[in-house]
């Protein structure tokens, strides 16, 4: 049965706390998942959550460590000593997570904090993933595997693919490498149990030795999500320039990535230039926003600046005045359609440099397509309820430019942005919709101009 966090539950909870009734407690999160355990904490204040987490038990505790936001989980770790943090989460969690974890603290804590760990293996396998910035395949990658090597019999295999697999939770692939730990292959299970004559079959006999798919540590996050994307893995290994297996990246790292891109994508098209938590500081919220509002602060003084020039024609001719938010509202539209299309086929690399003449004359036949069907509709409702003959010809023909123009430059933005190395996400945001304000108020102010010769 799925959990539902209700605020009576909340309250009993906050109740059991503050009467210490810590049996009760145990009992109530000890059969919880530990993303369920994070939402209530997320719920409670800094003091109630730590009480509850040093109740649970270790295993549970570093898994609720876990799945906590980032915010949550630094304010968490703030309350904990370094032998805490060592003992109670980083000794019961993979190599990769520790690494996440300990990268929110301070040097010097972190340095405690590994200080603390008793195994050899696992402190230097987290100091070696420290090393990796994090939106790197080495900084989301888990050095915990199972691996035999192609000279083993099938029954030595065995026994140490039965030592390594304690420390891994999951089993999704067993590589082969040779005698360098170069990697060479996968090796099937099945055949391992199943096709075998005698257990003094070599490894290399039966392996999978088919051209695999690979990461090397300095590959980027993105890239990484999108290899085991196109190809459906589960699990990729990660190889040094050498070939050497250092480690291995599993599906829920990746869906992590995709989580985070989309949620940075989204803020930077919605003009938020940072980062942010919903109980980040007023200040760094107001300093994320500010950035792009200036830049369309900026662009509607040029809007105003353009359309006070033509005051006084304006006056003359005040039915103009009637679709200057329309002109401008539908080529906003337009580029941000245009550039969401072309931002999201840059992300699947559905889109590149090499297709751009292809792109671009797409985007060109649609924008026609659609500026004709516009521009008649518009003309018809301004032929019938307006009685101007020039303004159904000014307002129509600008439509139908705006709705071309938009779109092309919606489509060139993002790839420009792109060959820039600028998050081309930063076009379906306020630039496009200011910048295509300016453009589309311009052709309406032409068009005018040819059709009543007053502008």
């Amino acid at each position: 049965m799925q959990f539902e966090l209700t605020k009576e539950y909340l309250e009993i909870l906050r109740e059991s706390i503050d009467n210490g009734r810590d049996s009760f407690l145990r009992e109530e999160l000890s059969d919880m998942h530990p993303a369920d355990i994070a939402e209530i904490f997320d719920k409670l204040r800094i003091g109630e959550t730590t009480y509850l987490f040093k109740l649970l038990e270790k295993e549970q505790s570093a898994e609720v460590m876990i799945e906590l936001d980032e915010s949550d989980r630094e304010k968490l770790l703030s309350t904990l000593t370094s032998k805490e943090i060592a003992e109670q989460v980083i000794d019961n969690i993979d190599s990769d997570d520790a690494a996440d974890v300990l990268s929110e603290l301070s040097e010097e804590k972190q340095f405690e904090v590994i200080s603390y760990i008793t195994d050899d293996e696992q402190r230097s396998d987290i100091r070696d993933l420290l090393r990796y910035h994090e939106d790197t395949a080495g900084g989301i990658m888990a050095k915990e595997l199972v691996k035999v090597k192609s000279t083993w019999t099938i029954a030595r295999g065995i026994r140490e693919m039965r030592k390594q697999a304690e420390g891994v939770d999951q089993v999704y692939s067993i590589y082969v490498t040779d005698e360098d730990d170069r990697l060479l292959g996968t090796l099937s299970l099945k055949k391992l149990l199943f096709s075998s004559s005698s257990i003094k079959t070599l490894i290399a006999d039966i392996f999978e030795d088919q051209q695999m798919t690979y990461a090397y540590p300095d590959t980027s996050s993105e890239d990484c999500a999108q290899l085991m994307d196109k190809y459906d893995l589960v699990v990729m290994p990660v190889v040094d320039h050498d070939m050497k297996l250092i480690g291995r990246i599993t599906i829920d790292d990746v869906v992590d990535v995709m989580k985070e891109e989309a949620e940075k994508d989204y803020q930077l098209a919605s003009g938020i230039s940072e980062s942010v938590e919903n109980d980040a500081t007023v200040w760094l919220h107001t300093r994320s926003r500010l950035p792009w509002l200036l830049i369309a602060l900026c662009g509607g003084l040029l809007v105003s600046k353009v359309i006070g020039l033509f005051e006084d024609e304006l006056a003359k001719v005040a039915m103009l005045m009637i679709f200057i938010p329309l002109i401008a509202a539908m080529g906003g539209n337009v580029g941000v359609q245009s550039s969401a299309i072309v931002v999201q086929g840059l992300a699947n690399k559905s889109v590149s440099m090499d297709n751009i003449f292809r792109r671009l004359l797409k985007e060109f036949a649609i924008a026609c397509l659609n500026g004709i069907i516009c521009a008649i509709l518009l003309f018809t409702y301004t032929w019938f309820f307006l009685d101007s003959n020039a303004l159904s010809y000014t307002v129509s023909i600008s439509l139908f430019s705006v709705i071309v123009i938009a779109g092309l430059f919606g489509t060139i933005i993002p790839l420009v942005l792109n060959a820039l190395k600028i998050d081309p996400a930063l076009a379906t945001g306020p630039f496009i919709t200011t910048s295509n304000d300016l453009i589309g108020l311009s052709i309406y102010f032409f068009w005018a101009h040819q059709f009543f010769m007053v502008i």
